[in-house]
């Protein structure tokens, strides 16, 4: 879950994600959309195949990229469930007292 999160710390990381949801995306569209040099976009793209997020797969000279949201989701919700969200609603409707 730690590398998720550290995938999602960079706000250009973020923007990838976002870019990604609308469906895949080859790594130079994607650079496009960033005014940064390609070896630091392609140091993104590692952080972001490193925590899962992404899936890179080579089409021709190209590499495609595409989002795997379940892994988020996943990661989100074991956090939240780290967190223990939600168990106070739990208690209350059972007549709990913390």
């Amino acid at each position: 879950m730690s590398s998720v999160f550290k995938a999602l710390s960079d706000p250009t990381r973020r923007r990838v994600l976002q870019l990604l949801r609308k469906g895949p995306m080859s790594a130079g569209a994607l650079c496009d959309h960033f005014d940064v040099s390609k070896p630091t976009m392609s140091a993104h793209f590692a952080v972001l195949r490193e925590a899962d997020l992404v899936h890179a797969e080579k089409a021709g000279k190209s590499v495609l990229y595409h989002l795997k949201l379940s892994v988020l989701e996943d990661a989100l919700l074991g956090f939240a469930n780290s967190l223990r969200l939600g168990a106070s609603e739990q208690t209350h409707e059972k007549g709990w007292e913390r």
